[in-house]
């Protein structure tokens, strides 16, 4: 399991990435994240719906509600034209990030 703390500062940009891919509703980001980190990494429901608000509120994503299944109507979030451009950017600045800590991380034997 990965520190959460570590992650914790890249949500935003994780989930924007899901969305992108799809409209999705909240459960199914959440086993999508457990599903591709295979279960290295779960988000928590509070910090999840966090997320949501804040990107909804920045207007990166937009939520709607879809059809009825299994009795209850489903949240849908869709990610905007300023979440796609905000994400791009994001991208950029982790690739530049990632390079960054590799220069000095990367193969590193600290068992001198």
């Amino acid at each position: 399991m990965i520190r959460s703390d570590i992650i914790r500062g890249h949500l935003d940009s994780i989930i924007l990435c899901l969305i992108l891919e799809k409209d999705q509703y909240g459960y199914e980001i959440s086993k999508q994240i457990s599903l591709r980190t295979e279960n290295r990494f779960q988000i928590k429901e509070a910090t999840l719906y966090a997320v949501f608000q804040r990107l909804e509120k920045r207007e990166l994503i937009e939520s709607y509600t879809g059809t009825i299944t299994h009795g209850g109507k489903r949240k849908y979030y869709r990610i905007t034209t300023l979440g796609k451009a905000f994400l791009k950017e994001t991208v950029k600045e982790w690739q530049e990030t990632k390079e960054i800590v590799d220069l000095f991380l990367e193969g590193l034997q600290c068992e001198k």
